[in-house]
């Protein structure tokens, strides 16, 4: 008989459909989801629901029976799980600080919740190094720590030859204002007042859907900008194999899938200078960090990197071949499967 995984998150999100798929597929298990139902904008009615959370929640274990929770974000699912009361437990934590900004006013709080999860759980996945250093200054039990990203498929996110000659630039995070949309379409404001020639593609939605559209009109650069609206999965190569260059400015981050696709499909990245970019580019090396915000640092090098082909060229080379040695779906999945199996193994020879 199959396990069972009951998995508490966002389940229309691209990462938890990649640690899902291949937990069926490597792991040979059995996935049922939770999540909560209020949208964000409807803050008030979405804490209520997180209150009396943990009540459905075990609701469904006493139906379901799964072997195991998993959940992504300690501070918000993963809590959730970390009060579950299930006898195996394996969160994920998104980003350094899950999030939250570290000057936020509930940081505090926060850190309180992240320490109960943190010590519930039986496995904690660090999508990357910068996680597990955030985790061990915290005094996490560094044993329960497993420092692998899920990876992306290689066969379906492959590279392609850009030779354009102007600067063909896709953005792939969804438009929520951690992601500083907003300070990217006004460094493409200064580069249309230079002169230069670009395109830009917005994939996505979110709350700010409507304002960037503005912002780019106001910008006078709405004719250059295309904003796809949130798509299948299925579609996102294409687009990124016919870009030449990936921008993502988050303010707080771990490790981006996005980040990998955009390498794997042979798009140079320019990323914002924080420390889950840090862990994966060297600065006017195999991509470019741009200080948060910086909307001239930021134009200024995307002219840079199309005044200097040849290190674009060779960096792209360079990083489909680090995505391929670090960050092989196929590799990373069956050894997160194992690692479950061989955690539920321990559990029933201590139960048994």
């Amino acid at each position: 008989m199959k396990r069972k995984i009951l998995f508490l998150g966002e389940s229309y999100r691209a990462d938890a459909i990649t640690w899902m798929k291949g937990l069926k597929e490597f792991g040979d298990f059995e996935i049922i989801t939770w999540e909560l139902q209020t949208s964000n904008n409807k803050r008030f009615k979405r804490i209520l629901e997180y209150f009396f959370a943990p009540l459905s929640i075990r609701k469904i274990i006493k139906k379901e029976k799964p072997d195991m929770v998993i959940a992504e974000r300690t501070t918000s699912y993963g809590f959730l799980a970390a009060l579950s009361d299930s006898k195996t437990i394996a969160i994920a934590q998104q980003g350094r600080t899950d999030l939250w900004p570290e000057e936020s006013k509930l940081y505090p709080f926060k850190k309180f919740i992240q320490k109960y999860a943190f010590k519930k759980a039986h496995l904690i996945h660090a999508w990357g190094p910068v996680m597990a250093v955030h985790m061990k200054a915290t005094g996490v039990d560094m044993d329960k720590v497993l420092v692998l990203p899920k990876g992306i498929d290689l066969s379906f996110f492959t590279p392609s030859t850009n030779n354009s000659n102007k600067i063909e630039a896709i953005v792939t995070r969804s438009l929520q204002p951690e992601y500083r949309h907003d300070s990217i379409l006004k460094t493409f404001g200064i580069l249309n007042q230079k002169g230069i020639d670009f395109s830009l593609t917005i994939v996505g939605d979110g709350n700010k859907l409507q304002f960037l559209k503005d912002l780019a009109k106001e910008l006078q650069i709405e004719n250059k900008v295309i904003f796809t609206g949130r798509i299948p999965n299925t579609e996102l190569p294409k687009l990124l194999q016919q870009s030449n260059i990936y921008i993502s400015m988050p303010i707080t981050e771990g490790v981006s899938a996005s980040l990998f696709e955009a390498m794997a499909c042979n798009c140079f990245p320019v990323v914002s200078d924080i420390p889950g970019n840090q862990s994966w580019i060297q600065h006017r090396e195999n991509g470019q960090l741009i200080e948060i915000d910086n909307v001239e640092m930021l134009a200024e090098e995307l002219i840079w990197s199309f005044k200097n082909p040849k290190l674009r060229n060779e960096a792209i080379i360079r990083n489909r071949k680090f995505v391929e040695e670090n960050a092989n779906y196929d590799i990373n999945m069956k050894i997160i499967g194992e690692k479950y199996h061989e955690l539920l193994d321990s559990h029933s020879r201590k139960n048994g």
